[in-house]
């Protein structure tokens, strides 16, 4: 767990990060969203001591970052940075083996570690001989979050880990993120300025502006009882694909009136979203009906939620 109180930066007399406080849970991804230059990306760096703060305290498990020297710190947190940040002149192999080197692990735990993280993020072991500048983008950036895991940290940071990639690959690497078995004990704390992403991937999210934390709360939370207009404005462009997003039709049973046997006759299941569903339901001429009611289930319960 992780532990932020009254957390300040400036520079040059300018407050980058003004007093903040938050809590990062075990088993949680919490995302710190917002435009550039709002003090996500300070914040993140803070917590591993890239950057030291002016005050405030940050705690990981009960114990102050700065009763550790700053290099055995880091050796304890996964680290996923813009564009990859692999180095150049490494192999992959080699990029991926930088903190088990600094852990003195063994050739074989390294080797044995290494293929495991290849198998799971869909990464061929032909890549290992190679270096990043050969490696597509989405490679790219799988070697880079196996690098972050391969020494299985209880905390992960990244820091917009996914921005430079296109929309197609940027969906495949969040539904592969996702479904990694090594999230499901870590404490993760993710930037981003992308509001969709955010709800993919976050359980909570610490919406920031010029410094300070506005809103934090769960996905629906933040969207549906925001907290002042200016949460509301943020996602006023993408609120409804959102809200459509979040809903799974387990939701929604209560409002499904005369709701029949579409879930199975259509493959779907309760744990679908409702964005997911209607795309299923859209293609097949023989669920209009069930179309409409789950739209209709979809609406009363929005009214339900807007407060």
């Amino acid at each position: 767990m992780i532990q932020v109180e009254s957390l300040t930066k400036r520079y040059n007399g300018k407050t980058a990060v003004d007093s903040i406080s938050f809590q990062a849970n075990e088993q949680e991804i919490l995302v710190l969203l917002g435009t550039s230059g709002c003090g996500k990306t300070t914040t993140l760096k803070m917590i591993n001591r890239l950057i030291e703060p002016d005050s405030g305290t940050i705690l990981i498990d009960g114990k102050s970052i700065r009763e550790q020297q700053a290099e055995q710190l880091r050796m304890g947190i996964g680290f996923v940075m813009q564009h990859s940040g692999l180095f150049p002149h490494y192999t992959i192999r080699q990029n991926i083996a930088v903190v088990p080197k600094l852990l003195k692990w063994s050739p074989k735990q390294t080797e044995q570690r290494t293929q495991e993280l290849l198998e799971k993020l869909h990464l061929s072991e032909d890549v290992l001989n190679r270096y990043p500048q050969e490696l597509s983008g989405g490679q790219q950036q799988r070697v880079g979050i196996a690098r972050a895991l391969i020494a299985n940290t209880p905390v992960l940071l990244m820091d917009e880990p996914f921005g430079a990639l296109d929309t197609i690959t940027k969906a495949d690497i969040h539904a592969e993120f996702k479904s990694l078995q090594e999230l499901k004990n870590k404490t993760v704390v993710l930037v981003t300025h992308d509001v969709q992403e955010a709800f993919e991937l976050g359980h909570r999210i610490a919406l920031m502006d010029n410094g300070k934390i506005i809103q934090i709360g769960t996905r629906e939370e933040i969207i549906y009882r925001p907290k002042n207009s200016f949460v509301s404005e943020f996602f006023a462009e993408n609120r409804l694909l959102l809200e459509y997003k979040l809903t799974s039709i387990s939701a929604l049973m209560p409002y499904l009136h005369e709701s029949g046997n579409f879930l199975n006759q259509s493959n779907l299941s309760e744990s679908d979203s409702t964005w997911h569903a209607l795309q299923k339901l859209s293609t097949d001429k023989t669920h209009a009906l069930d179309y409409e009611r789950l739209s209709q289930a979809f609406g009363e319960y929005r009214k339900s939620q807007i407060r």
